[in-house]
């Protein structure tokens, strides 16, 4: 009987599902959460093009977003020994095959994006734009190429053998991120576009502020061929100030949901290095990022809106689905319940719904505190976990007090899913991050951004 059968016979059983959240050394339990996410990708990865599905269901289009995770999650799983290195070399050359060979241009349909860019979601079987009325049209999205091309970089520099299949991954990791044309969504401000489509060209949102597109602007600055000018970045983030709450002072994300401190920082480590603002606040982005998860804790703890079950032990919020139905009545005060939506806290949008990525994937940050809440979660709420799946996308206590643990979402997110696993794995010994610092694009579009310091000194 193989060691994952034993395992899945003891979680079975009650007794022996709390002796493993409870009592495991924390690195194994880390390792067997991780585990159980990998194969939420395995499960949702398309068999010929690698595409990662953005949720489990049936007709789900494949996410960019979360076949960049993906692309970092396999190479996890081989350091781990879920999987061979053969296995993760294989998935990764498959994958940059469909999207180097995949048809791009500005047609509505049969392409997978346009300069160099990729629509958002994808069909998984032709690595082509989602249309309707099978999906629905889909955008050119300039953040989730960013997240795609993160996945392309690491690859890059993860695989630096020199072999025939090695050497095509690096090849392939190359052109792709190459081809990227980031210049062209750059506007008279110096900002950064959301995106475009061949029906309404493109979009007038830009980002700035902080928030996830920290690692937009690092991935256009470094671009080899066609670099955003440096001007974006000061236009971007340059004016930014900090809040306090909860004793915590940071910059404050609107809305405050946790995955915008958490995504740049899957790929990117930001500790110790500083840019203009960093200097001028007085604190890295890890930092910053720290003191936003602590301020989101002490929110849960606090609960002043009175949402049931917020504690110490059940926290996070961020952008992920809900219960929806719109505003219902509960202990006399209105909640509208939505469907997918940024939550956040302690300023923004709070309809009680929780995420498992948000504590899980805030490890590096507050790491006693997100393996309380693991430990919490295996032990008492096990409806959240599956070992093939991993934690659900959210959970919603106060929606229906009339079951045990309310609301419990049916699905599991590729963007969340990811997240966890690389948070993880940069916690334990920052796996993904050691891969990152080698990368010359990286290191380019950060020095372009004026940081200095810490690991970007060394040569």
């Amino acid at each position: 009987m193989s060691q994952r059968s034993i395992l899945r016979s003891a979680w079975q059983f009650s007794l022996g599902r709390k002796a493993i959240a409870k009592f495991a050394p924390e690195a194994w339990l880390i390792k067997f959460t991780q585990r159980a996410h990998f194969e939420w990708f395995r499960r949702n990865q398309n068999a010929r093009t690698g595409l990662v599905k953005d949720r489990d269901k049936p007709n789900s289009p494949a996410s960019i977003a979360a076949t960049g995770f993906a692309l970092a999650v396999y190479p996890i799983a081989a350091d781990n020994g879920w999987i061979t290195h053969e296995e993760a070399m294989q998935y990764t050359a498959k994958t940059l095959r469909a999207l180097s060979v995949a048809p791009q241009g500005s047609e509505r349909e049969g392409v997978s994006g346009n300069w160099g860019m990729f629509y958002h979601f994808l069909d998984p079987d032709t690595a082509t734009r989602a249309v309707s009325p099978k999906f629905w049209d889909s955008e050119l999205s300039t953040i989730d190429t960013a997240l795609l091309m993160a996945g392309v970089l690491f690859a890059g520099s993860y695989f630096t053998a020199d072999n025939t299949e090695e050497r095509g991954i690096r090849h392939m990791a190359e052109s792709l991120y190459a081809r990227v044309e980031w210049d062209r969504f750059v506007n008279d401000k110096q900002l950064i576009l959301h995106a475009w489509t061949p029906e309404l060209g493109m979009w007038e949102p830009v980002y700035r502020g902080y928030s996830e597109a920290l690692l937009l602007y690092i991935l256009a600055l470094g671009s080899p061929t066609h670099a955003a000018p440096a001007a974006v970045w000061d236009a971007f983030i340059g004016d930014a100030k900090t809040e306090t709450h909860y004793g915590q002072t940071f910059i404050r994300m609107p809305g405050m949901p946790l995955f915008c401190y958490q995504y740049p920082q899957a790929f990117i480590d930001f500790r110790g290095i500083t840019d203009g603002v960093n200097r001028r606040l007085g604190f890295d982005y890890h930092e910053c990022a720290r003191r936003a998860a602590l301020a989101q804790h002490g929110y849960a703890v606090d609960n002043p809106l009175r949402m049931r079950d917020y504690s110490a032990l059940d926290w996070g919020l961020t952008a992920s689905d809900g219960p929806g139905g719109g505003e219902k009545v509960v202990e006399g005060r209105v909640i509208d319940f939505r469907w997918y939506s940024e939550h956040g806290g302690p300023e923004g949008f709070d309809d009680g719904t929780i995420a498992p990525t948000a504590a899980l994937a805030s490890m590096p940050y507050v790491p006693e505190r997100s393996i309380a809440t693991l430990r919490h979660w295996l032990s008492e709420r096990p409806e959240l976990f599956s070992l093939d799946l991993g934690f659900v996308d959210a959970f919603n206590p106060t929606f229906d007090k009339a079951k045990k643990h309310g609301w419990i979402d049916s699905d599991r997110i590729g963007i969340d899913q990811g997240p966890i696993v690389l948070m993880m794995e940069n916690h334990m010994g920052g796996g993904v991050w050691s891969v990152m610092r080698r990368n010359a694009h990286i290191r380019r579009g950060l020095k372009a951004a004026g940081f200095t310091g810490g690991w970007l000194s060394h040569d």
